[in-house]
């Protein structure tokens, strides 16, 4: 069975979509609040995701980046919000797809199908199974000059965004001090060390880390860093 969880505030449209999917092997839990609809997600195991745009407290693209923030799972926007802004800004915040109010249940239905036919996260092809590649929390967008992190653009400066960018193409490979002096063009050649090592330390506050539990900017001993997703 297909377990889906609906966060709409809608009930009488939430019981019509599920009575209509439960024929198709669908099990829908609705929440109608959206906190406890992502403490939901957080505790349960669900395939796929619909979910309003409008709801009491929270806006749904908040709810659709703390989802994408935390589970790899297909998210369907269905909403009355019908601007090109909401949708796009749904899709950059991690929706897969945007079903506008009114719509047909039979054409969620297909979308849904269609959804998790490409959102496997095994398949196999060839007799081997293949793993579907995790989504990177940090992003580089070189022709823009920016990266973000969980989609979101971070703020930096020349000199940070010029050593994230450096290490996130050497990503998984120790650089040294000394290398991002002389690669990292808004560096000055006479930097010390401890310069770098002070705007790495920025760059960690950013990514809210710290150099005794880093996630992602690993200081390698008498040598550098190296980045890790």
């Amino acid at each position: 069975m297909i377990k889906i969880l609906m966060i709409e505030d809608d009930p009488e449209l939430a019981e019509i979509l599920s009575e209509y999917l439960e024929q198709f092997d669908m099990q829908i839990t609705n929440v109608e609040d959206p906190f406890l609809g992502i403490s939901t997600l957080n505790t349960g195991k669900f395939d796929l995701v619909i979910l309003d745009l409008t709801l009491p407290g929270l806006d749904g693209l908040e709810v659709c980046s703390d989802i994408r923030k935390r589970h790899d799972i297909p998210i369907i926007i269905s909403s009355a919000r019908h601007d090109i802004t909401d949708k796009v800004e749904a899709l950059e915040r991690g929706a897969d797809d945007y079903l506008p109010k009114p719509y047909n249940p039979r054409e969620l239905e297909a979308r849904i199908k269609s959804l998790l036919r490409r959102e496997k996260h095994d398949f196999e092809a060839g007799g081997a199974k293949i793993k579907k590649e995790k989504k990177k929390e940090l992003v580089l967008f070189e022709e823009r000059n920016e990266i973000t992190y969980h989609d979101k653009p971070l703020n930096l400066t020349n000199a940070e965004y010029g050593i994230l960018k450096y290490l996130l193409q050497k990503e998984g490979h120790v650089v040294s001090r000394e290398e991002l002096i002389y690669n990292v063009e808004a560096i000055n050649e006479d930097s010390t060390n401890k310069s770098i090592d002070v705007i790495v330390g920025r760059i960690r506050q950013k990514l809210d880390e710290t150099p005794k539990n880093p996630k992602h900017i690993v200081s390698v001993r008498g040598v550098g860093y190296k980045l890790i997703q």
